[in-house]
C-alpha cells in the first residue's frame, strides 16, 4: 500500500512540473511484456494532433528517463514502436504499475508530451518454492490445530498471474491454512488436525503446491517431510516480536544492521537456538548475512536507496527440539548524495551564423539525478561572460539561447559549460562541454589599408610599367573576403580613366597603359573601388593620386633673343661704354621642372673673347673693359645656355653687338651683318696664318742661338677663360644682386633704351616662371646637348616661337622711345 502512495505522489509531482512556459500532455498507453522488437504500441499521431509530416518537420524526438531505449518513434508514420523485448518482473519487479515514462521533444515551437506506457504483467512465472522439501521436526505431544508456518512459494508475476491458492496432498493429521499479508501476498500454515503417535507414524511425506491464476494455469511443489519427534513443550520467544533499523545506502561489507534474541527455557539441545532467514525472496539472501548463532544481521550485498527504499525480513529462531519462534525486522535505508547528475544533449544548432535574432535555440538539453529530496534537486548554471542564458523549460527540461548579438570577428567559437550541481551534502556536480562554431555572414566591407594612396612614375615611361598597389583586407572569410580590384569611371586630361592606367581584378597591381608625359599631365586621380564575393556583396574606394616626374627631356628655350627670324638679332653698343655696361639681358626658358628647369648661361664664342662676358646665373651681357679703337665696329657672340638635368640639354643663340658712337639719331640704320661676315672671317683666317709663321720664325731662331740657356718668360696677355658656371647652393625667389644691379634670377625683364640716353630702363611684371641656378662647379659640364639656333626651322619656326613666348612670358614691354626688340 505504501509502495502504492508513493507513485501516486510521484505522479501528482510530475504533473505539477508541467505547467510551465512549455505546454506538457501526458498520454497513456499500455503493452503486455515479453513482445517482440518492432511491435506496434500505439499511433501517437491522434492522440497529438498532429499532421503526418508534422513530426518529422518539427524534429520531433523521443527521450526516455531510463538508461535503456525501449521504444522508438518512428517520425515518418507516427507509430510508436518497440525497440527491445521488455521483462516487467527485471524493469519493476514486484512494483505495480510498471510503468516507463519518455517524452516526444517537439521543436519550433517547443512542445513536449510526456507518454506513460503501462508495462502489463503476463503470466511467463512459474511459482516456486525456496527448497525443494522441507524437513519438520514435531513433537508427538503435539495439540491438535497447532499451527506450522510453512516457507511461500515465490511468484514473480503479479495479480491474478500471482499465487492464487495452496494444496496439500491428502492425509488424516494435517490440513493447509492459506492468509493473507497486508501487501497482499499469501502465506501458507500447517495446520494439526489430529495427534501424532510416533510409535505408529515416526514420519509423514506432504506434498505442498502453489497455484497462481493465470492463463494456462502454472504451479510449483514442495515435498514436507514431517519427523515426529520426542516431546519439547517450549518454542523459542524473541525478546520482540518486531525489531527496527535504519541502514544508509553504500555502507559497507559486513556492516552491522541489527541482532535479534530468541530465548527457550528447555534444556539441553532443545534448548540451543539458531537463527535462520524464513520465507526470503532471492533478492534479500544477497544484500543481508545472518549469523546463525549470535543473531547478528549485517550487510552482504550493495545497498542501493535508488533501487530499494526498504526491506522486511522474517527471522526463525529454532532450538535443538525442532520448535521454533518467528519475527520481522523492517530495515529502512537511508539515501545518500551519490548521484550527480546527468546531462543528455537532445540538440545542437551548429554552426550558427553570425546575425542569428536574439532567442535563437542553440543547444536543447535534459537534466536528472537519481537521488530523491534535496539530492535530487538541480540547479544547472553556464559562465556568466558568454552571449548565451540558460533557460528552464519542463521535466527538467533546459534550453540555452542567445541572449546579446554575436560577432564572428571577434569571437568564431565558444566552448560553453554547461554545470548541473544538486543541493545534497557534499554537493555533486556534472559539466558538458558544448563547442559552438559561428559561422561568418558577409557583414564587413573591405578597408583599404591607407585612407589615400600615393604613386609616382617617371615620364616617358614604358606602357604596361607597374606604377605601384593598392590593398584592401576584409574581416569576414572565405568566399565573403575573396576580394575583386576595378578601376571607377572617370577622365583624364580629356580622356578616360581606363586608357591612362589599369589594375589587376585579383592583385590590386596598377600598370600605366601609356607614357606618361609630364608637360602635358602633371598628376591625376583615379578612384579604386574593391568589392568582395560575398551575398549581398559590399564594396569601399579609395582614392590613388599619381605623380608623372619630370625628366630632363626638353632643351632650353630662348625668349630673348628670339632664334626665328631671318634677321640676326642686334645690340647697340656705345663707344663710350665703361667695363661692367650692361648690353642686354639673355632671356631662356625650360620646359622641365625643377632642377631640370635650373638654367645656366655661357659664352661659347665671341669676335673679341675678352671684351664681353655673361652672367652665368642671369644671363647679363655686359663690356669687362672699356672700349678702344682697335675693337671691330662688328662684334658676334654665340651664347650657349644649360639645364641642369642629367644629362642636361644646351641650346645656343647668336648675338650681334654694333658698336655706336651715341643713340641720338632718331633713326638707327640696321646694318646686314651677314653681308660681311665671309670678309671678317678671311682678314681673321690671314691674321692667323702671319702670325703663325711669326712665332714659327721666332721659335727657330730662338733654338738656334739660345741653346742651352732659359727660356725666358713670356707675358701672356688676359684672355677670356671659359669656365663651367657656378651655382650658389640657394637663391631665394626674391633675392636681387645688389652689385651687379641686376633684377632677381625669377624675374624675367625687357631691355627699353631711348635716343641719347646711356642707360637702360626697366618695367618689371610679376615673376611667371623661376628660374633657379644650382650646380656644383666641379661637377664637369657635358656639351653633348641639342642646340637651338636659328638653323633650326622646325623648332625656330615664327609661328612656334611666337606662341612660346606667349606661353611663357606673357609680359607687357614698355618702351621711352624706340622699342627695340
Amino acid at each position: 500500500m505504501e509502495d502504492c502512495f508513493r507513485i501516486k505522489q510521484g505522479l501528482c509531482f510530475l504533473l505539477f512540473l508541467c505547467v510551465t512556459d512549455v505546454l506538457c500532455v501526458s498520454i497513456h498507453y499500455s503493452v503486455p511484456e515479453e513482445k517482440k522488437t518492432g511491435s506496434l504500441v500505439a499511433n501517437v499521431l491522434k492522440d497529438l494532433k498532429l499532421g503526418v509530416r508534422e513530426l518529422s518537420a518539427r524534429r520531433a524526438q523521443l527521450v526516455s528517463e531510463t538508461s535503456k531505449q525501449y521504444f522508438r518513434l518512428d517520425t515518418h508514420t507516427g507509430n510508436l514502436l518497440i525497440s527491445e523485448k521488455i521483462d516487467r518482473e527485471a524493469l519493476c519487479g514486484q512494483t505495480e504499475p510498471c510503468l516507463l515514462v519518455s517524452q516526444i521533444v517537439l521543436q519550433n515551437p517547443l512542445k513536449i508530451y510526456s507518454i506513460e506506457i503501462k508495462i502489463e504483467d503476463v503470466n511467463d512465472n512459474a511459482p516456486k518454492f525456496s527448497k525443494n522439501d522441507f524437513q519438520f521436526g514435531i513433537p508427538e505431544n503435539v495439540p491438535p490445530n497447532t499451527r506450522f508456518p510453512l516457507e511461500s512459494a515465490q511468484d514473480e508475476d503479479l495479480g491474478e498471474n500471482s499465487i492464487q491458492n495452496y494444496t496439500l496432498s491428502p492425509n488424516e493429521h494435517f490440513q493447509l491454512g492459506v492468509e493473507s499479508n497486508t501487501d497482499g501476498s499469501k502465506y501458507v500454515t500447517l495446520i494439526l488436525e489430529k495427534a501424532l503417535d510416533r510409535e505408529k507414524e515416526p514420519h509423514l511425506g506432504l506434498t505442498l503446491t502453489a497455484i497462481d491464476g493465470g492463463v494456462p494455469q502454472r504451479t510449483g511443489t514442495s515435498q514436507i517431510n514431517v519427523n515426529v519427534l520426542d516431546i519439547n513443550d517450549n518454542f523459542p520467544e524473541f525478546t520482540q516480536s518486531e525489531y527496527k533499523a535504519i541502514l544508509k545506502e553504500n555502507c559497507l561489507r559486513d556492516t552491522l544492521v541489527s541482532r535479534v534474541e530468541a530465548r527457550d527455557l528447555d534444556f539441553g539441545s532443545n534448548a540451543q537456538i539458531t537463527y535462520s532467514f524464513h520465507r526470503m525472496p532471492k533478492k534479500i539472501h544477497n544484500l543481508f548475512n545472518l549469523n546463525e548463532m549470535t543473531g547478528e544481521i549485517t550487510v552482504l550485498g550493495e545497498i542501493d536507496y535508488e533501487k530499494e527504499t526498504n526491506y522486511e525480513m522474517t527471522i526463525q529462531a529454532t532450538d535443538g527440539g525442532g520448535l521454533s519462534g518467528h519475527c520481522k525486522l523492517l530495515v529502512e535505508v537511508e539515501d545518500v548524495n551519490d548521484n550527480a547528475p546527468e546531462i543528455s544533449v537532445i540538440s545542437i544548432n551548429s554552426p550558427l551564423p553570425e546575425d542569428s535574432p536574439l532567442e535563437t535555440l542553440v543547444v536543447l538539453f535534459s537534466v536528472k539525478d537519481q537521488d530523491s529530496g534535496e539530492n535530487g534537486q538541480i540547479l544547472c548554471s553556464v559562465d556568466m561572460n558568454l552571449p548565451f542564458v540558460l533557460k528552464v523549460t519542463t521535466n527538467h527540461f533546459y534550453q540555452l539561447v542567445i541572449q546579446s548579438s554575436l560577432d564572428r570577428e571577434k569571437v568564431q567559437d565558444y566552448n560553453v559549460t554547461i554545470t548541473a550541481m544538486d543541493r545534497g551534502s557534499p554537493r555533486l556536480t556534472s559539466t558538458r562541454v558544448i563547442h559552438v562554431q559561428i559561422s561568418d555572414v558577409n557583414d564587413n566591407p573591405p578597408v583599404f589599408e591607407k585612407s589615400f594612396f600615393e604613386m609616382q612614375v617617371q615620364e616617358n615611361n614604358i606602357p604596361g610599367l607597374l606604377i605601384g598597389s593598392v590593398q584592401a583586407v576584409d574581416l569576414d572569410t572565405e568566399q565573403n573576403a575573396k576580394l575583386s580590384y576595378s578601376l571607377l569611371p572617370g577622365n583624364i586630361g580629356g580622356g578616360p580613366v581606363a586608357s591612362y592606367v589599369s589594375i589587376n581584378s585579383e592583385t590590386g597591381n596598377m600598370y600605366a597603359l601609356r607614357s606618361m608625359d609630364y608637360e602635358k599631365i602633371k598628376d591625376f586621380k583615379v578612384t579604386v573601388k574593391t568589392t568582395d564575393s560575398g551575398n549581398p556583396p559590399m564594396s569601399s574606394d579609395v582614392i590613388v593620386h599619381v605623380i608623372v616626374t619630370d625628366e630632363n627631356d626638353n632643351a632650353p628655350f630662348f625668349l630673348y633673343p628670339l632664334q626665328n627670324s631671318t634677321h640676326p638679332c642686334n645690340e647697340l653698343l656705345p663707344k663710350m661704354a665703361e667695363a661692367g655696361y650692361l648690353i642686354t639681358k639673355l632671356v631662356a626658358v625650360d620646359g622641365d621642372s625643377g632642377q631640370n628647369s635650373w638654367l645656366s648661361y655661357e659664352l661659347l664664342k665671341a669676335t673679341d673673347p675678352g671684351l664681353f662676358s655673361i652672367g652665368a646665373q642671369n644671363g647679363e651681357v655686359k663690356t669687362r673693359r672699356p672700349l678702344t679703337e682697335r675693337d671691330a665696329s662688328k662684334q658676334r657672340l654665340v651664347i650657349a645656355v644649360r639645364d641642369n638635368g642629367v644629362p642636361p640639354q644646351t641650346s645656343t643663340a647668336m648675338l650681334n653687338i654694333l658698336l655706336v658712337d651715341g643713340f641720338s639719331d632718331p633713326y638707327l640704320k640696321v646694318v646686314d651683318v651677314r653681308q660681311q661676315e665671309p670678309e671678317n672671317e678671311g682678314t681673321l683666317t690671314m691674321y692667323l696664318v702671319i702670325c703663325l709663321a711669326t712665332v714659327s720664325f721666332v721659335f727657330l731662331l730662338c733654338i738656334v742661338s739660345f741653346v742651352g740657356i732659359k727660356m725666358c718668360k713670356k707675358d701672356h696677355g688676359s684672355s677670356f677663360i671659359v669656365a663651367p658656371p657656378h651655382f650658389p647652393p640657394a637663391i631665394p625667389e626674391n633675392c636681387t644682386d645688389s652689385q651687379s644691379g641686376s633684377l632677381s634670377r625669377n624675374f624675367p625683364y625687357d631691355v627699353c633704351l631711348t635716343n641719347g640716353s646711356l642707360s637702360s630702363e626697366f618695367r618689371f611684371l610679376r615673376p611667371l616662371i623661376p628660374v633657379f641656378s644650382v650646380a656644383d662647379p666641379n661637377i664637369p659640364v657635358n656639351h653633348n646637348s641639342s642646340s637651338v639656333s636659328q638653323d633650326l626651322p622646325e623648332y625656330l619656326d615664327d609661328n612656334k616661337a611666337s606662341e612660346q613666348v606667349r606661353k611663357w612670358f606673357p609680359i607687357l614691354f614698355f618702351q621711352k622711345g624706340m622699342n627695340i626688340w
